[in-house]
């Protein structure tokens, strides 16, 4: 397949250091249902005066290379979709996903947003946020926020604002939060008639570099495990992950431009969301990672890096 031709070409995806990209993908299957300055700091007293400044890396095709954030947005607005990765806590994290969405949606009229942090079956209540019906406390309740995504609400609440106060289309990506963890227990077939309904269309295992850095994953992992002792099964959960958030972008996408909210290590490297929305849909796309968990700095990790020095 084409994005396996593509995957192929990247070199050492079986560093160490390039494998803390997925320890929090792990982690949620195991316990779980040039420096340019371009300003995300906070820049209050003392404080900001001894902070240093964000830095955005463009990995390609002269990279590594500093850029201003206009530079990237010019080359963003460009692709159909863009996904903004996070670490899940980093306040900084979401106001750069909120900046990026902000700058695509002055380019982008028809800009849609979609987010890892609610599944499928909540896309009615997504709808109604958009569309102003509900206001954050009916939200909180019907989206059963803290049952499901358990985040703090306020990391996320600036990009919700956002898309509630503009009308923008609102897609829940992920497949329903308890399945996967099943998945890496007790293997596909074990799911319930019911839980199988929200399995994707296409499940791809056929990547052998996907596997092989999710193996090194896995036995990096596994002394925290209990019942979790059957790779195939781990691999199986996240292979079902990737592709119902890839299927998801693809349905959603039509003739629109979509930024993606995500986490980090669905998209290092590519081969998770990234490659597997293309193959459905041949939609250009962009990746930009914050504060990967790897210093390299090149084009086989994402198209843009975004280092930050603020929580």
């Amino acid at each position: 397949m084409k994005s396996a031709e593509k995957m192929q070409a990247f070199p050492n995806r079986r560093s160490g250091t390039a494998a803390r990209g997925l320890v929090v993908l792990a982690a949620a299957l195991f316990l779980s249902a040039g420096c340019a300055a371009v300003g995300d700091a906070d820049r209050t007293g003392d404080r900001a005066m001894k902070q240093p400044k964000d830095r955005i890396i463009r990995t390609a095709p002269r990279g590594p290379e500093p850029v201003l954030f206009g530079e990237m947005v010019d080359d963003l607005a460009g692709a159909r979709v863009v996904y903004v990765g996070e670490q899940h806590r980093r306040v900084a994290h979401h106001r750069i996903q909120l900046r990026i969405i902000e700058a695509l949606h002055e380019r982008h009229p028809d800009l849609k947003v979609g987010m890892e942090m609610f599944s499928r079956p909540y896309q009615p209540v997504l709808d109604d946020w958009s569309a102003g019906i509900l206001d954050p406390d009916a939200f909180l309740k019907a989206s059963h926020w803290y049952a499901n995504w358990k985040f703090d609400y306020e990391l996320y609440e600036s990009i919700l604002r956002y898309v509630r106060e503009n009308g923008l289309p609102l897609i829940a990506l992920n497949i329903p939060f308890h399945i996967p963890p099943k998945i890496a227990v007790g293997g596909i077939d074990t799911l319930l008639p019911d839980e199988r309904r929200y399995l994707p269309g296409e499940i791809r295992t056929d990547d052998p570099e996907h596997r092989a850095y999710l193996e090194d994953v896995y036995e990096a992992h596994r002394a925290m495990l209990k019942g979790r002792d059957d790779f195939e099964n781990f691999y199986m959960a996240q292979n079902v992950w990737e592709d119902v958030m890839a299927e998801t972008v693809a349905q959603n996408l039509n003739d629109a431009h979509m930024v993606v909210i995500i986490g980090n290590g669905h998209i290092q490297r590519r081969f998770g969301v990234p490659e597997r929305a293309h193959d459905r849909t041949g939609a250009d796309y962009r990746t930009v990672l914050t504060d990967p968990g790897t210093d390299l700095e090149t084009p086989e990790i994402g198209d843009y890096i975004w280092r930050t020095f603020s929580p």
